[in-house]
């Protein structure tokens, strides 16, 4: 069980780091379209931002 848990340890950032690329992706192109769309759209990239910095909390 211990190695199961560092298998996901290790992929858990990679994971995340993807999931930061589809929000900013996601993010920009809700921004750009405006309307509704731009509030949901500015959520998705401070998401990303958390994101990002658990990260650098993870791998420090």
């Amino acid at each position: 069980m211990g190695r199961a848990m560092d298998a996901i340890a290790k992929l858990a950032p990679t994971i995340t780091m993807l999931a930061v690329f589809a929000l900013t992706f996601g993010g920009i192109r809700l921004v750009r379209a405006g309307g509704e769309s731009r509030t949901k759209g500015v959520l998705m990239l401070v998401c990303a931002v958390v994101l990002v910095g658990n990260v650098l909390i993870w791998t420090l």
